[in-house]
């Protein structure tokens, strides 16, 4: 389970920050600089931008339920790693508006979440 968190926080990292520098290079010197004004962002960087805070409304759920599943020595392996890779297709559906797959994977995110407490009682 610990290796998932791992990966859950790299995700993190990965769609907080990496992604969308990556997709918004040509404001690096806004990024460097005192960010005294807004600056214009393409679709993509914005969507990015939606599931990353989507991200971390679901993160702080995932992570307790994960720490509690260890110490209560109860294996959610599978639902961690359900929840991961539904993340993962929840990034990409959201980064290329593919609406539709996006909300069928967050219910399903929720889903993993929701059996993963249900193991816990």
């Amino acid at each position: 389970m610990s290796d998932i968190i791992l990966y859950a926080l790299a995700l993190t990292l990965f769609q907080i920050w990496l992604l969308p520098m990556a997709v918004n290079l040509k404001n690096s010197g806004y990024l460097l600089g005192n960010r005294d004004e807004e600056v214009e962002t393409s679709i993509t960087y914005q969507r990015i931008a939606r599931a990353a805070a989507n991200l971390q409304e679901t993160l702080p759920i995932f992570l307790t339920l994960a720490l509690l599943s260890m110490m209560m020595d109860i294996d959610n392996t599978q639902a961690a790693s359900a929840w991961l890779a539904l993340r993962l297709i929840h990034l990409a559906c959201y980064t290329f508006g593919l609406a539709t797959l996006r909300s069928l994977s967050w219910v399903s995110a929720l889903i993993a979440l929701i059996y993963m407490a249900m193991q816990l009682l």
